[in-house]
């Protein structure tokens, strides 16, 4: 190309960034501090072939710009962009490369992966300071202008109190590549999501919210596609306005995307984004240059002070984005703010977030990622999750995040699995856990439903897989010991892996349904990972962010154990939403009285008697009672008529033997009725009922939900 074109070319404007379509022509406006030049590249409706290459004359506010009044949507383009190589000063402009916009709103094509697609000679004796001459445009992704016009209708967020939340964690594409009721050109798409088998099947499972796995536009890093692998989980993003290609069964990735959303809000299921903000898909130093490195690498990334050739690495990723760069926060608010208002999401689940509070070196839970979104009108009323930690220094920070943020408990989540596997001394922190986590979570006007629960997630076993396995088994990983966590706190009962052993297969189940119960009745919000409502395997493997294949997918041909199973968790999601009582708002002051109908929340022993201090410290202990009062919620509707519901004893044992518990005798008369029994598989075929003072036998590892119903109940 000569540089030259035949394109007309208008001044345009620096604000928006991205490419615009103004319904008479396209604004594209491409930020870049150190640049000395740059060039809007066009390409054919395949990117194949580069049409025109434009020089953007217009420099306003580090923001270089040009409006071209005969482009229309759907045009492919890329930028290159003029500046000096210096790695060692921590610029690596190289105009050889074509380079996605930050602010592309849809990207197309695959990465052809070649050495062409590095900044630097591949195999060069000065490594990443030499220098690359080759144009790799045939071989990278285009961004592409899109029309954002769309029929919303009277979409309206469900808008479900944190309360009332519950969190169906799952991954676009795996959900529904095995589903033979969905059409075969929509499985593991965004299409397929919302058609009807599946929002049936979210609504009778009775979750109110889907957290996608990363749907940004990323890239699979060379190494896997080498091994005939991809990066099936997503968390390698390139591209923060554009919904991945992957996962549409049309071009129009976007508007599939909106049809989606529109969907699953009508069915009353609310839409969060697992966001990867913390780092991009071009690595460390010798990562390839697809876009930001390109543009402007000393602004967007973090680089080692006194050694800029280097990325400063808090994510193990090998890069960290420069939150102290307004125009780096202004990308990461705009990107946001977009997907709420353009894609009408309903909040974010911020992966690795300590990462992006990071001022200088340490998380600093004032800093200005936070300030702004705080002020923000429309990011402040969003649901807002943090994945509380980060690779580096001082990065694990559960509890630490501020008003409004609610976190991934991973206390929470140790705790329950030490406990169910056998550890000892753990029952005092993990009452704590089941009570909403007040410790962590009890200050700045903080609720318990800060505390987002989870015994497992898309990273680390499945349910199934933590009773079955002691140890990781990642091999087809194909990368050495394949990653993934060594400290899993699972437990196989005997034997690793699966068995045709019906007494193993009915503790493993029991198990299950202990995991399960315990984290729908726990205070807080409760996240059930997709297919452990019916005890998915991954045959051991807790890394699988490499396998999408019949490994990660969904497996739908469920067996009788496993539909059992499914309607076990249909009753607890039943039994949360009916009561108040496991849905409160303020955390519990417990009682301090002889009298437990004056408790909000009663710790008891096995002779029914309130537990005291020394039982707390008993380093054997396995056994508690939990006593909710319906009475003492503390909660009010909207009339401020306070909110009644029925008395609530759980019963957690977990030893190994079968123990007595006796419920407590100076309670109210009435009797109480068994809810939930873990030891029995099947929904409502639990016994009758108890009187008070009568003796409840609790199997080994098992957990009783009995209930005392009040005349009146009033739980919306």
């Amino acid at each position: 190309m000569s540089g030259r074109s035949s394109c007309i070319v208008w001044p345009g404007r620096p604000y928006p960034l991205g490419a615009t379509w103004d319904g008479q022509g396209v604004n594209f406006a491409l930020f870049s501090a150190n640049a000395d030049a740059v060039d809007l590249c066009l390409f054919d409706s395949r990117g194949r072939r580069e049409l025109e290459r434009i020089r953007l004359t217009e420099y306003t506010d580090q923001v270089w710009h040009g409006y071209l009044p005969e482009a229309r949507p759907g045009l492919l383009y890329g930028f290159r962009v003029h500046g000096p190589y210096l790695p060692l000063e921590g610029h690596r402009f190289n105009p050889n490369k074509l380079l996605l916009d930050p602010y592309a709103k849809s990207i197309v094509g695959s990465m052809r992966w070649s050495d062409a697609a590095f900044g630097y000679q591949i195999g060069h004796p000065r490594a990443d300071l030499s220098f690359d001459r080759r144009n790799d445009a045939a071989s990278v992704p285009k961004s592409r202008v899109v029309d954002p016009a769309f029929t919303w209708g009277d979409d309206q967020s469900p808008r479900t109190p944190w309360r009332n939340t519950i969190i169906y964690e799952l991954h676009v594409r795996g959900f529904t590549m095995l589903r033979e009721d969905v059409p075969p050109q929509f499985r593991g798409t965004y299409s397929g999501l919302c058609s009807a088998p599946v929002i049936d099947y979210l609504q009778r499972l009775g979750v109110t919210a889907v957290e996608l796995m990363p749907v940004h536009a990323f890239v699979n890093e060379r190494h896997l596609v080498e091994r005939q692998l991809r990066n099936y989980w997503g968390y390698n993003s390139i591209g923060y306005l554009a919904p991945d290609l992957r996962y549409a069964s049309s071009p129009e990735a976007d508007r599939e995307f909106k049809t989606m959303v529109k969907t699953l809000h009508a069915a009353g299921l609310e839409v969060i984004l697992d966001v990867v903000y913390n780092h991009t898909a071009e690595g460390s130093h010798l990562g390839p240059t697809l876009s930001f490195r390109g543009i402007d690498n000393a602004s967007y990334y973090r680089l080692v002070g006194d050694a800029p050739r280097y990325y400063m690495d808090y994510t193990g990723c090998g890069n960290t984005l420069n939150m102290q760069q307004p125009r780096v926060l202004q990308l990461i608010m705009d990107s946001l703010r977009y997907w709420v208002t353009e894609m009408h999401v309903d909040g974010f689940r911020f992966d690795l977030a300590s990462a992006l509070a990071r001022e200088l070196h340490a998380v600093d839970r004032l800093g200005a990622f936070f300030d702004i979104i705080h002020q923000d009108p429309v990011l402040s009323q969003v649901k807002l999750i943090a994945e509380p930690w980060d690779l580096g220094e001082g990065g694990y920070q559960v509890g630490q995040f501020p008003t409004r943020w609610t976190e991934w408990n991973g206390r929470y989540r140790d705790v329950v699995r030490g406990l169910w596997r056998g550890d000892r001394g753990l029952v005092g922190e993990f009452a704590t856990r089941v009570a909403g986590s007040s410790d962590l979570y009890d200050h700045s006007g903080r609720r318990p439903s800060a505390s987002i629960n989870f015994i497992a997630a898309h990273d680390g076993f499945t349910l199934r897989d933590l009773v079955s396995y002691n140890h990781k088994h990642n091999e087809a990983n194909v990368d050495g010991d394949g990653g993934g966590e060594d400290h899993n706190l699972s437990w196989n009962m005997g034997h690793e892996g699966t068995t045709d052993d019906t007494a193993l297969l009915a503790m493993r189940d029991k198990q299950i349904r202990n995991f399960l119960t315990t984290l729908f009745l726990s205070q807080g919000v409760p996240m059930l990972a997709a297919g452990d409502e019916y005890g998915r395997t991954q045959h051991g493997n807790n890394n699988a962010y490499c396998q999408d294949n019949e490994i990660s997918w969904i497996n739908w041909k469920l067996d009788d154990e496993q539909l059992r199973l499914l309607e076990f968790v249909r009753g607890l999601a039943e039994l949360r939403g009916s009561h108040r009582v496991f849905r409160r708002r303020s955390f519990f002051k417990g009682g301090g009285h002889a009298d437990l109908s004056r408790y909000d929340v009663a710790w008891l022993g096995q002779d029914g008697e309130i537990m005291s201090e020394g039982h707390w410290h008993d380093p054997a202990l396995g056994t508690i009672g939990m006593f909710l009062s319906g009475s003492a919620i503390g909660d009010r509707d909207d009339r401020g008529e306070p909110f009644l519901d029925s008395d609530f004893l759980v019963l957690f044992n977990a030893h190994d033997a079968d123990l007595s518990f006796q419920l407590p005798k100076h309670a109210e008369a009435r009797s109480w009725t068994v809810r939930v029994d873990t030891r029995i598989r099947e929904r409502n075929a639990a016994p009758a009922g108890y009187r008070p003072g009568e003796t409840v036998r609790l199997e080994g590892r098992s957990i009783a939900v009995l209930e005392r119903p009040r005349e009146v109940e009033a739980c919306p």
